[in-house]
């Protein structure tokens, strides 16, 4: 159950009982897998620091597994912070680049090869780099973000541990193949399954969990976010209500609509900055325009959160914000659009697609619908994943651009995706997520 009222319910608790319960069954040697389904924001990093230490504590040399050459980085230095009488392992490939916040850790080694690995306790790569991995084996692999690892992907690696700790979020995106998938539609071996998925029909009884508590989305969004993507795992936001808050250090000019939305999200968490109904181009420069207008705004006026981390306020700046897209071709034209601004700051604001935002969290995320002022609704457009990365990435305020007319765009285009044999169907399909966003924020509206 998702609520907004915290009485009687100690997140700390809640998870700290989940957490427990975890452990207790990576230590039981009978289990050889363990699955952790989180919502976004749940402290999956945080699961799987600790289970690291953990086994290495009861004589294991785990390995760690991400899905990103960003994902494995900050794994290691979480790891180098949280164990620093541990060393790190990073299984790089030949072509990384060791970023600066790895460089300046003095408990990590980077290599190529795990041989030169062997005086590390933990060793982290991408899955990718693991697939090349043959001659060495280990007694635990913790797989992070592996809801977004192929089946195909998971069996090149498999042989490489024992047992695993599958972490990771069923609701945001699942893997992604630029080669079509219809040949394999419904066969027990298709290799465009997610990794989890797979692992749990070959192995039915592999204990799953599920950490109830999102400690980034905050109590006006918790909700939403649950009802909309995860129906049958519900969560609660970590922070009560009134620790987080958002305002201006300078007051508005006029009636700006820009101002408007601006004081919609900063008091509600949510504002939908709702453009004239026309049938666009996704590239419409009115839209991008908008997307772009609001950032600057809002970093121009000094916006000012409070929250847990900073209990007397600071102020904003360009890298607490975000602007999330479904396309890059939008992505490059809002940078475009930030850069003509001139602001010193128009580089630092983080824009890019669903797929890239996947894992990273903001203050303030600003979002451009994938569904605004299309004729059609597209699978790739309905994705419920989609909508759930870029909804679910603010601490603070999420303020989604949109053309007028997306609820009817849904009503006229219902569902058509084709229905296969040994396919169970994918619930909540994007269809109704969509729906279930949308009637929230036309709570929020405010008509650009």
């Amino acid at each position: 159950m998702t609520t907004n009222d915290h009485t009687g319910f100690d997140p700390a608790a809640a998870a700290d009982v989940a957490t427990t319960a975890i452990l207790a069954d990576l230590a039981d040697a009978a289990n050889r897998a363990v699955v952790v389904d989180s919502p976004p924001g749940a402290g999956k990093s945080t699961l799987v620091v600790r289970a690291a230490g953990d086994l290495v504590e009861g004589d294991e040399r785990p390995i760690i597994v991400a899905q990103t050459n960003n994902q494995v980085d900050d794994l290691v230095v979480r790891l180098a912070e949280a164990h620093p009488d541990i060393t790190i392992g990073r299984l790089s490939a030949s072509s990384y680049t060791t970023p600066p916040t790895v460089d300046a850790l003095a408990n990590t080694i980077v290599a190529t090869r795990v041989a030169d690995l062997a005086g590390c306790r933990i060793v982290v790569g991408t899955s990718a780099k693991w697939a090349t991995v043959r001659d060495e084996t280990f007694g635990w692999a913790i797989l992070d973000e592996s809801y977004q690892m192929r089946s195909d992907m998971l069996l090149q690696i498999v042989e490489r541990f024992d047992r695993g700790l599958f972490v990771g979020d069923p609701g945001q995106l699942d893997p992604f193949t630029v080669v079509g998938t219809e040949r394999w539609i419904g066969l027990p071996h298709d290799p465009t399954q997610n990794g989890v998925t797979v692992m749990l029909e070959h192995n039915p009884g592999t204990p799953v969990h599920r950490l109830p508590v999102s400690w980034r989305l905050p109590t006006t969004a918790a909700p939403t976010v649950a009802r909309a993507f995860y129906p049958f795992a519900g969560f609660n936001a970590g922070i009560g209500e009134g620790v987080r808050a958002l305002e201006f250090r300078s007051a508005g000019f006029g009636s700006s609509v820009l101002d408007e939305t601006l004081a919609m999200a900063f008091a509600t968490g949510w504002a939908l900055h709702e453009l004239p109904r026309r049938h666009v181009p996704r590239t419409d420069s009115e839209t991008i325009q908008a997307t772009a207008d609001l950032a600057v705004r809002l970093l121009d006026r000094g916006a000012i959160a409070t929250c847990e981390r900073h209990r007397d306020g600071r102020v904003l700046d360009a890298g607490d914000i975000a602007i999330g897209v479904a396309h890059r071709d939008q992505a490059d034209l809002v940078r475009a659009a930030l850069a003509r601004t001139g602001r010193p700051y128009a580089g630092q604001v983080a824009v890019d697609t669903a797929n890239r935002l996947q894992g990273r969290e903001f203050e303030v995320v600003i979002v451009v619908h994938p569904l605004s002022g299309r004729r059609d609704a597209t699978a790739f457009h309905l994705e419920a994943g989609r909508l759930c990365v870029l909804t679910s990435r603010h601490r603070q305020a999420c303020i989604v651009v949109a053309r007028e007319g997306i609820t009817d765009l849904l009503d006229s285009h219902p569902s058509t995706d084709a229905v296969h044999l040994s396919v169970p169907a994918k619930f909540p399909d994007g269809w109704e997520a969509n729906q279930v966003v949308l009637a929230k924020l036309a709570r929020h509206r405010v008509a650009a």
